[in-house]
């Protein structure tokens, strides 16, 4: 007798109603519009991509245990204005630190990596030692991170990038795959081996599932939670210095909104909000099937406002399908 059970295209197409709805809607603009199935339109998605990849991975793990991260925006900007403050021509006229030479640009990304990290750490601390709400202590941090970016930077916008630092977005390997594809690839493998081959994996998904449970089992919660949340600040520092290095500049407002399009995208990819669920190669997909959503509006001109409206309902759709098969399992 075969044990295997048929598949159920009905569970499945519900399942994954919004990633299918949103492949089909980028199948009619790409059939419909001109230059949407184009090299530079795939460059353009897969670059913004990446960076989005890198920032979702980070938000994944606080999901994953039941939490979230809401100061995931903010540290973004804060990475991007550290790295831009550091990382500008040794001649430019505007230069944030006058006499500051020559600054090698992975001195830029450790500087921004340290200190969001700390900011991540702290957000485990609070989290852990004080039973703060996830939800409450990074809505606090989502504030204090933006004004200590306003007082550091004085919300003056930031130019005058050198070469070395704009080319890892712009830059090739080879002349052929982009840094930015090289950035996203070796940190989704790394995430990935953490997520399934490490007691931290395992100990994260654990405590998912049931904390309670994980605890009296033997598992530090505590130090689980805190190395999360530190990792996760120090993957939205990554993503602030890929953004700055794209953008060719950096605000204090870089990053705005980006930890809703993460939670979003995890969702979308197969990461439950209910804890113990989530993949790298779905997070990917979710991010990837968000960017195509963004850039399949712009090819229909829909007005950037009504553009906010259409991806806040989405969020919002992907929570109750994540929902609706949280309950249908119990």
């Amino acid at each position: 007798m075969n044990k295997t059970k048929d598949f159920d295209i009905k569970k499945f197409l519900l399942d994954h109603a919004i990633i299918v709805i949103l492949l089909l809607m980028a199948l009619y603009v790409g059939i419909t519009k001109d230059n949407f199935f184009t090299w530079n339109n795939f460059s353009n998605v897969s670059i913004n991509t990446a960076t989005r990849f890198v920032i979702a991975l980070g938000v994944s793990g606080c999901l994953i245990t039941k939490g979230t991260d809401l100061s995931a925006g903010r540290m973004v900007g804060l990475g991007a204005c550290i790295a831009g403050t550091l990382l500008q021509k040794a001649d430019y006229s505007d230069k944030f630190f006058k006499g500051l030479g020559d600054v090698p640009v992975i001195a830029g990304l450790l500087a921004a990596v340290i200190v969001c990290a700390i900011f991540g750490m702290i957000n485990g601390l609070v989290i852990s030692f004080f039973q703060v709400p996830p939800f409450i202590a990074t809505l606090g941090m989502q504030t204090v991170v933006y004004g200590i970016c306003l007082v550091y930077t004085g919300a003056s916008p930031l130019g005058g990038f050198k070469k070395s630092f704009t080319n890892v977005a712009s830059g090739k390997l080879f002349g052929i795959i982009p840094y930015f594809f090289i950035i996203a690839f070796v940190v989704g493998i790394c995430m990935w081996f953490l997520y399934n081959y490490t007691r931290h994996g395992k100990y994260m998904y654990a405590i998912g599932g049931n904390e309670s449970a994980a605890e009296v089992s033997g598992v530090n919660v505590k130090k689980a939670k805190i190395i999360i949340y530190t990792l996760a600040g120090a993957l939205y520092a990554l993503g602030g210095f890929m953004y700055a290095a794209k953008a060719g500049g950096a605000t204090v407002n870089a990053g705005q909104g980006y930890e809703l399009e993460a939670i979003a995208a995890c969702t979308i990819g197969g990461v439950s909000t209910n804890g113990g669920v989530g993949k790298v190669s779905g997070i990917l997909v979710g991010v990837l099937v968000f960017e195509l959503l963004k850039v399949s509006m712009q090819f229909l001109g829909i007005d950037t406002s009504f553009q906010y409206i259409v991806q806040g309902l989405v969020i919002i759709v992907a929570v109750a399908l994540d929902l609706r098969k949280y309950l249908a399992k119990k």
